[in-house]
This record gives structure tokens, C-alpha cells and sequence, in this order.
């Protein structure tokens, strides 16, 4: 197996340098720091002398231009001027979102609480639907310059080639998975073409249940870090869960208060269980690329053993019998 070479990006944040950090920015720190759990970025809650405790978090270095997160901060605020629940970051009394320290882009966001929604109701669908029906409103209304498209190329062809050419999988598996991962990424362009010209927009990107937080107000979006362009079932498919049946009734659940605010491109159903495909295959080259970070070996210590991999392929050959039983309405 191997890893990119070299120091890992965050060898050289230390407690003092997030501090230091957010001082600059005026922030009375009182030097209470925890760590969150956040593998990505770094993020933590920082507490203050004369205040709630803030989240600052540090960008991974190299893997998202100033221009492309200046365009995250962008659509969060834009979010939250439509009064959409979405955890944006502070603006400084210049209205800068975006701070640097020595080598480190960071932000800093209110801590805003709450726990992961259940969504074992139709009105809490019904509630999930209406907020991403108004946040993909007001995503259609223009298109993101600076940050990344979803496409296959870069979540299954680019994930396969990385994976095979720093041989991260056991010699005696490099053959069935080099088979099947062509054999799925061939499906998954003919499905993808048979869904026709669906609309990409922006998205929140990543709209699991993790990155969702429920109060006795309803929910709040956090983490737009993936956010890109993309068809809006992307946002919507993390969220069901269950048989063919299950997921039908929580799909239409969730489209009844979504389609209050925006139009549902039906042909997308397609695309469901392509996406969720793709998802599997750039996980394991998520981890495989920040190999190097001593985080990753920590928190993914299974990650390096032949058993992970042929697990990998068996839920990559469970994908593939999904491919062929798409869901309907």
C-alpha cells in the first residue's frame, strides 16, 4: 500500500496556532479547545472569555481553492438570507469570511446545536422535503464558477484509477475488482444517459443524516464543504433508507413539501442507485488519498486489511444487482 509522501497537511497545527488564529480575528479565546469529529478539515470548538463557544474550521490545504471556498461561504449566506437553516459562517466587520494563518485558510461558524433527525414521520419528511425543496430553489437561481461538478469521471473513474494504481488492494482481488469496476461504471454511463438531460444545480452535496441537525424547531443544515453542481436527487437519495417499499413511501414523503417549492425532474429516480454506486467507490478512494494522514490509520484502522477490500467488492457486486431494479413511483 502506499500514500502520499511528505509531512500531512496538518503536522504543524498545533493548539497555540488555533488560538493564535482566531485571536487575529478578535475572538477572546479563554483556552478551552475541542476537537470535533472531522477528519476532512479540521474543526474545533474554541471558547470565549465573554460569549458562547465558536467553530473554527481549518481547511485542508490544497484541496479547495480560495476562489471555490469563498463560493461555499457565498451560497451558505445566500441560504441564510432566504432564512433557509443553514449554519453559515461569521462575517468580520468587513464582511470577510475567509481568514488566513501562516499556511491556513479558515472560517469561523456559530455552534449551533441539535441532534441527527430520525425521520420516522411523514411530517418530519414532509418538514426535510420543504427545507431542500427551498434550498435547491434558490440553487438553480445561478450556477457555481469555482467549484467542482458531479460527474462519474470523478467519483468512480478517477476513485477505480487511484485505488489500482497505488496499489492499495491485495494482488489476489486486483482482477475481480479491475472486472466489476468496469462493469459498473459502463452501467452506470448507460443509466445516466437514460435518465436524459437532468438539471444540475447547486447542491449542498453531502445531505446525510450527519450533516443534519434537529431541534425543536425542525432541522438545520450543516457542512457544506461538499457542496458542488449536481441533479438534486443527490441530496435527497442519503436520506431513505430500507426496502423498495420503505423507500417509496419516505420518497414520497419527502417530495410532498419538497415539490411545494420546487420542481422534482422524476426522471432522475433513475439515478438513484448510480449515485449511491459512485458514493461507495470515491469513499474508498477518500480514505486511500489521505492515507498519509496520521487521522486516517487512526480512525479507519480496517481500512489497510484484505478483509476491508473483499467487503468492498461484495457491496460493489450488491450494487450491481441494485442497478438492475431501479426505483418507481
Amino acid at each position: 500500500m502506499q500514500s502520499d509522501s511528505g509531512p500531512h497537511p496538518y503536522s504543524r497545527l498545533t493548539p497555540d496556532r488555533i488560538l493564535n488564529a482566531l485571536e487575529e480575528q478578535g475572538f477572546a479565546c479563554d483556552g478551552r479547545l475541542l476537537a470535533l469529529n472531522s477528519y476532512e478539515n479540521r474543526v474545533y470548538q474554541v471558547g470565549q472569555e465573554d460569549g458562547d463557544p465558536v467553530i473554527a474550521k481549518f481547511y485542508r490545504p490544497g484541496r479547495w481553492s480560495r476562489p471555490a471556498i469563498l463560493e461555499e461561504h457565498a451560497f451558505a449566506l445566500e441560504l441564510a438570507a432566504q432564512e433557509i437553516p443553514v449554519v453559515a459562517p461569521l462575517c468580520d466587520r468587513g464582511g470577510a469570511t475567509l481568514h488566513q494563518h501562516e499556511d491556513y485558510l479558515f472560517a469561523v461558524y456559530p455552534r449551533c446545536g441539535g441532534r441527527w433527525p430520525d425521520l420516522d414521520t411523514a411530517e418530519q419528511r414532509h418538514q426535510m422535503g420543504r427545507f431542500l425543496g427551498r434550498m435547491h430553489a434558490v440553487g438553480a437561481a445561478r450556477q457555481f464558477t469555482h467549484r467542482t461538478r458531479l460527474t462519474i469521471e470523478s467519483l468512480g473513474t478517477e476513485s477505480r484509477d487511484y485505488l489500482l494504481e497505488q496499489h492499495f488492494l491485495p494482488g489476489y482481488l486486483i482482477e475481480a475488482y479491475t472486472s466489476l469496476a468496469q462493469d459498473l461504471l459502463d452501467r452506470i454511463r448507460s443509466l445516466f444517459e437514460a435518465a436524459g438531460p437532468v438539471t444540475g444545480i447547486r447542491l449542498h452535496g453531502d445531505c446525510h443524516p450527519g450533516n443534519i441537525l434537529w431541534t425543536d424547531t425542525g432541522p438545520h443544515f450543516v457542512d457544506l464543504d461538499d457542496s458542488r453542481t449536481g441533479p438534486a436527487i443527490q441530496d435527497l437519495w442519503m436520506l431513505l433508507s430500507g426496502d423498495h417499499n420503505e423507500v417509496r413511501i419516505q420518497l414520497q414523503d419527502l417530495l410532498e413539501g419538497y415539490q411545494t417549492f420546487y420542481d422534482f425532474e422524476y426522471s432522475s429516480l433513475i439515478l438513484i442507485e448510480p449515485l449511491r454506486t459512485l458514493r461507495i467507490m470515491h469513499y474508498a478512494a477518500w480514505i486511500a488519498r489521505r492515507w498519509g494522514d496520521p487521522a486516517f490509520p487512526q480512525a479507519f484502522p480496517w481500512f489497510d486489511s484484505p478483509r476491508y477490500w473483499e467487503e468492498h467488492i461484495l457491496s460493489l457486486r450488491e450494487q450491481a444487482a441494485a442497478l438492475d431494479d431501479p426505483l418507481h413511483l
